[in-house]
């Protein structure tokens, strides 16, 4: 084969190509590392910026002038789609190219170190001893009692005529590919939560059932999240004040009900305290006032929408407006700012002509006004993310991991030649306690043989 012909089959071998140029370039430490920063970088920004809001409020709060730090506008945030970031296609670029850096990292980095762990060798060599991190030289010892000891400290001892090896903590070579591993669950958990998770805001009014339609963020596979054979009830919802009159907590009775309107589950929830239901979490995040009723004299009663009206800032009032006369030619305004039961009415010059409370009457245009209840509307945001619980497993699995790799994977050698007795070993970490251990040994071996028999030298400390 001519240079021509072998060029020819390097170019025609992208294995080839992949296992010499690519795979050492994904399993360097230092991609792996800018890539996790990136990353981090990416998550602060999706918990900075709000996610999946309307064009309408990042026009509001990131206004052209001024940019907030001087660049962000509500323009860069849509351009770079930072509305919606763990949704993106370069966000689950980079966790897939993460991903593949922590892969290439375990082929060619950890799995070796493992099996070069995992196998054995016996010493047979006074250079291989000296070569060591410690090692002694005896005149005489006996291997059987070493081996005993070795046993009671937990090695895994093997031995082979003259020659003795013994190994304890291959457990902490395991752990660093553990780690590797839990890292790429909570990768792969994350990319399903975004692909096939959703976000949705409802507002219901006391006493309504809802299907959940109003989605306001879904990854491309979420339709299939979204439950379409239950719906939920608003049973009741209520507010609790302080004696100051300021919200203590809201409250939403809520029901599950099945196709058939039969009742399968039910929770009352409040702020940090949400309902779950097949995967689907609702969480109590806002509140309104929906409506009031009324009745004019001996009419029936009157359902009547209220609407939030623009304060510019200046808190939250609701309004609606009521007639009072059959030509709808006069009527009155009414306001109402919580759930406490007491609203104000306003007469069609902007005068404030009485203040009453739910239950109660009063006397407006010559006719007696009832307001018999103020109606409020729970605020649910709903949540499905199928891929929490492989995240949820992948910590547990990280954490368990990195205690594995705390354990010290600790190496000794022994070997009887003729009237010479060799022993050394290393660790991987903890050398003190290591070098303690040692010590140890070689006492009770100098111990057992004290009489007829003298320790020639002593432990050597040398880096390897």
């Amino acid at each position: 084969m001519d240079g021509k012909d072998l060029k020819l089959s390097w170019e025609l071998n992208p294995l080839k190509i992949f296992r010499i140029e690519i795979l050492p370039l994904l399993a360097d430490l230092q991609l792996a590392i800018a890539l996790l920063l990136i990353i981090a970088i990416c998550s602060i920004s999706g918990t900075v910026i709000e996610q999946g809001e309307s064009i309408a409020f990042y026009q509001e709060n990131y206004p052209e002038t001024p940019a907030l730090f001087g660049f962000l506008t509500w323009k860069v945030i849509l351009l770079l789609e930072l509305d919606h970031v763990y949704r993106t296609w370069w966000f689950l670029s980079i966790l897939v190219l993460f991903g593949s850096s922590l892969t290439a990292c375990t082929f060619t980095r950890q799995l070796p170190a493992l099996k070069s762990a995992n196998r054995w060798k016996f010493y047979s060599k006074k250079q291989q001893f000296e070569n060591l991190a410690l090692s002694a030289e005896l005149e005489t010892a006996s291997l059987d009692s070493l081996e005993k000891i070795l046993y009671q400290r937990g090695y895994q001892v093997f031995q082979e005529g003259n020659k003795i090896y013994g190994r304890k903590g291959i457990i902490g070579k395991i752990g660093p590919l553990i780690v590797h591993a839990s890292m790429l669950i909570i990768l792969a958990g994350a990319i399903v939560g975004s692909l096939t998770g959703f976000i949705g805001q409802e507002m219901v009014q006391s006493g309504n059932t809802f299907k959940i339609k109003n989605i306001v963020d879904a990854g491309p596979f979420a339709e299939s999240q979204i439950p379409k054979d239950w719906s939920v009830k608003v049973n009741r919802f209520w507010i609790d004040y302080t004696p100051e009159g300021r919200i203590d907590q809201f409250y939403s009775d809520l029901s599950i009900l099945d196709q058939s309107g039969e009742e399968v589950d039910r929770k009352t929830i409040f702020v940090n305290e949400p309902m779950r239901y097949h995967r689907v979490t609702m969480y109590q995040a806002d509140w309104a006032i929906a409506a009031v009723r009324v009745r004019v004299n001996q009419s029936p009663v009157f359902h009547l929408p209220m609407a939030q009206l623009n304060t510019a800032g200046g808190g939250r009032i609701w309004g609606t407006w009521i007639p009072t006369k059959p030509d709808l030619s006069q009527g009155v305004s009414l306001l109402a700012k919580d759930l406490q039961g007491t609203v104000l009415i306003y007469d069609a010059t902007g005068k404030l002509v009485a203040s009453v409370r739910e239950g109660m009457s009063t006397e407006v245009n010559g006719v007696t006004l009832f307001v018999d209840e103020i109606i409020g509307s729970t605020g649910l945001q709903i949540k499905s993310d199928p891929g929490i619980p492989i995240v949820y497993l992948g910590f547990g699995l990280l954490m368990l991991s990195v205690l594995m790799s705390y354990v010290s994977h600790s190496q000794i050698w022994a070997w009887q030649d003729s009237d010479r007795f060799y022993l050394g070993g290393k660790t991987n970490r903890a050398s003190v306690t290591f070098e303690r251990e040692m010590i140890e040994i070689l006492d009770i071996l100098d111990g057992e043989l004290k009489g007829d028999r003298n320790v020639s030298s002593t432990t050597v400390v040398s880096s390897q």
